[in-house]
């Protein structure tokens, strides 16, 4: 156990998730938690449609193997257990629609931390089914810990991890799987520590392969090499028990460095699911992009303004936003996610930007096209001098009447814990997803569940 002299990142996550206990969720957390469960079910579910998918449904049936969990969008098919997680994962960030972790420590960026959801979740969805099923209990709570460990290694990090390149959900994200792996699996102290070390030596994901179907398999790896971890260790495999720290240790080579300080003492307290909170994605794109979207969005709703009516889109903005968006011009929707010429033009023409608006025929639209010509981004220094501590950004429209008008974007995002979205809104993105996969009858089960 944890003293003075033995404190490390480390031991501190091995007995927090060793040591909770349904009973010791508060209820707020256990809410948001279900709340992320079904938002997580339902980008899983929009995702398996996607092209990603087919790839790695023809690759996981070459590979083959023990018959452990059902693949989402495939009751009779079964696969390994790290294969389903690896294909849940996939699946949940193929659109990018998962939500997304709030940063607390001073020159992180906010809400840019990780995607916390998908990981735990792919792992609880397949050790769950290897297991022959699990009671709700166990699930929560099993996914709340590797929530938890997940989102307080994120924090602790140094946030060069990702302006060098890193994509957390893909780094960070493999810990929060091969906790809930392990939390699942009712794992000891030192086997939760040694699946922890193990997922140090695999977490990966390089932010060159935003835009593409790599992407989101970040997301996939994770989850994947997180429940290999603690599949592996269940076999007798053997690791660092101490991964996190020191001169060797994950943060010290991934981060550089990082701030122990910020999360040392803090696993659990509060949980960061409630404290800074999560952000369920009224959009599936970057998180970042979403208040620049939603001032367009009314913007043009409170001054009826149509299409026809645009003349020129500018968006002014600091360099969080502008960095990682990184596309001028979007030609396919897996462009687009990453593009803001785009997701303006989409928000323009089409008055909203969901499942049918992330297509490669929508994005090559020549309404669509023409309208991301007309989008001009702006580096604003006086934006950029206000700090990372919220989105900030104003959205100015042009007329082709000679009207100029501007709208500045909420800092309290939609969708963000100061603004959350209503249960409602949740309810509708799922159905949203489902839209072709799902009927109703089906869809108000998983919402009951």
């Amino acid at each position: 156990m944890t003293t003075a002299e033995t404190a490390s990142l480390t031991i501190e996550a091995v007995d927090f998730a060793v040591g909770l206990t349904y009973d010791a969720i508060p209820e707020d957390a256990l809410k948001i938690a279900r709340r992320c469960v079904l938002d997580g079910i339902a980008v899983m579910v929009g995702g398996s449609e996607q092209p990603a998918l087919e790839v790695m449904a023809r690759y996981i049936d070459r590979v083959g193997g023990n018959p452990d969990a059902r693949l989402l969008g495939n009751a009779n098919k079964k696969v390994p257990a790290h294969l389903a997680a690896l294909w849940y994962g996939l699946a949940g960030h193929a659109m990018d629609w998962d939500d997304t972790q709030l940063s607390e420590g001073s020159g992180r960026m906010y809400g840019l931390l990780t995607h916390p959801t998908v990981p735990p979740l792919s792992a609880c969805l397949a050790i769950g089914e290897m297991l022959g099923g699990v009671d709700g209990k166990t699930f929560l709570t099993a996914f709340n810990a590797g929530f938890e460990v997940e989102c307080k290694i994120a924090e602790a990090i140094n946030p060069d991890h990702y302006a060098r390149g890193f994509h957390t959900s893909g780094t960070i994200g493999t810990f929060g799987s091969a906790v809930a792996a392990a939390k699942m699996l009712n794992f000891d102290h030192s086997q939760m520590a040694q699946t922890i070390g193990i997922a140090a030596s695999l977490a990966a994901g390089i932010r060159a392969n935003f835009g593409t179907m790599t992407k989101p398999l970040h997301v996939g790896r994770s989850s994947e090499n997180g429940v290999t971890a603690a599949l592996l260790v269940r076999e007798g495999f053997t690791s660092n028990t101490e991964a996190l720290d020191g001169k060797w240790g994950y943060l010290t080579i991934a981060g550089p460095g990082g701030d122990p300080d910020l999360v040392l003492g803090r696993y659990g307290n509060p949980l960061t699911i409630t404290a800074p909170g999560v952000s369920i994605k009224p959009y599936p794109c970057g998180v970042l992009t979403h208040p620049s979207m939603d001032a367009l969005k009314f913007l043009m709703r409170d001054e009826n303004v149509k299409p026809d009516d645009i003349e020129k889109i500018k968006l002014y903005a600091a360099q969080n936003i502008l960095g990682p968006i990184r596309y001028d011009f979007a030609t396919t929707e897996l462009e687009g996610k990453f593009c803001m010429h785009f997701l303006l033009a989409a928000i323009a023409i089409a008055g909203k930007a969901g499942k049918r608006e992330f297509t490669d025929e929508f994005v090559s639209r020549a309404d669509v096209g023409d309208m991301q010509r007309r989008v001009e981004t702006i580096d604003d220094k006086e934006i950029e001098a206000m700090g990372y501590n919220r989105i900030r950004s104003r959205v100015e429209v042009i007329t082709k009447d000679g009207r100029t008008l501007e709208l500045w974007a909420y800092e309290n995002y939609r969708g963000s814990p100061h603004n959350p979205l209503t249960d409602d809104e949740v309810e509708g993105k799922l159905r949203d997803c489902a839209e072709g996969l799902l009927d109703e009858p089906a869809i108000k089960s998983v919402i009951n569940r």
